[in-house]
């Protein structure tokens, strides 16, 4: 009777045991995690600046947490594709989400998207990138105020070349236009690198891009840069202006790159994640190799972050609205 009572008291503890390892949030906590490879999702093509970010967090992170940490790229829609794929993950912390402007932009420039921004948690910020306004040696200003002269003085003549439709340079350049009220044509490219060689070709005589797909050639002479958006000037470009200095403050604007997860995941999964990425984001070496790349390390608590994109999409929402920037879904 005593081992009965035994035996079944101990199925039923085997079974609670059970039942509370296959509930959400139960199934890993901050203590062990994380107990296999886990993986971040991009939204774009390899190459590109998120995927450039993860890959550097991913080696670190498989460093410090003694499990591999891998780059899975899924491009498609403008980022939606990836974006929703993050979205339907199990909300273990074994899948992150390496986020770009684009991920706040997109529910505002298409019909519809596979994915609510509330389906996402914050993690931290890693990395912002500024953006640069340039032009073709043949275009006779040196100065942003010269160029809007010239572009006011020359209505429908002149037109910039930008990376993609809701990009951060897409946007600068539409408040470029709403502020000053300029008749300038947009010439939307799939990349950074195809907008600056159509500058450089001459075919878009104006440019906006983030500063790693130019700094080359503005360094070489081929382009004229004549802004960065960021409030510092950048080390790779130190003889170009910020927009503040070059009379045009309400430019300021860069690209944002960070890490969320699928919403629901466990709070304690969630902050052991935001420690480690700020250790090793905070490394010198990793400052260095994004430095190199245009990259401007930053991180954040996720209350912070999640505030960070809160204020990025009033910014542009604005900017979207009245510049009556729409794609079909």
């Amino acid at each position: 009777m005593v081992r009965n009572s035994i035996g079944g008291a101990f199925r039923l503890l085997v079974l609670a045991a059970a039942v509370a390892f296959a509930l959400p949030g139960n199934a890993q906590n901050a203590t062990t995690y994380p107990t296999r490879n886990v993986r971040i999702i991009v939204p774009f093509a390899a190459g590109g600046p998120p995927d450039v970010i993860a890959r550097v967090l991913a080696q670190k992170l498989s460093e410090r947490w003694g499990r591999q940490v891998y780059v899975e790229d899924l491009p498609g829609a403008g980022g939606n594709t990836g974006t929703a794929n993050a979205a339907r993950a199990e909300p273990d912390g074994y899948t992150l989400y390496m986020m770009s402007t684009g991920f706040i932009v997109n529910p505002l420039i298409y019909d519809r998207v596979p994915y609510d921004t509330k389906d996402f948690a914050a993690i931290t910020l890693a990395a912002t990138s500024p953006n640069v306004l340039f032009v073709n040696p043949s275009v006779p200003a040196k100065t942003v105020m010269e160029l809007i002269e010239l572009i006011r003085h020359s209505p429908g003549k002149y037109s910039y070349a930008q990376p993609a439709t809701g990009s951060t340079p897409h946007l600068t350049g539409e408040l470029l236009k709403l502020h000053y009220n300029l008749d300038l044509a947009t010439v939307p490219y799939n990349a950074g690198p195809q907008a600056v060689t159509s500058t450089l070709a001459g075919h878009t005589p104006i440019g906006l891009v983030a500063i790693s797909s130019v700094v080359s050639n503005i360094k070489e002479g081929n382009l004229r840069g004549l802004a960065v958006t960021a409030p510092m000037r950048s080390a790779l470009l130190p003889e170009v202006p910020t927009v503040a200095e070059a009379g045009v403050p309400d430019l300021e604007s860069q690209t944002i790159n960070g890490l969320l997860v699928p919403a629901r995941t466990p709070r304690d999964i969630v902050e052991k994640i935001n420690r480690d990425a700020i250790a090793v984001l905070s490394l010198p070496d990793v400052k260095d190799r994004l430095a190199a790349q245009g990259f401007d390390v930053a991180f954040s608590a996720p209350g912070e972050f999640s505030a960070l994109l809160d204020s990025e999409r009033s910014k542009w929402e604005r900017v979207i609205r009245d510049a009556k920037i729409k794609i079909g879904s």
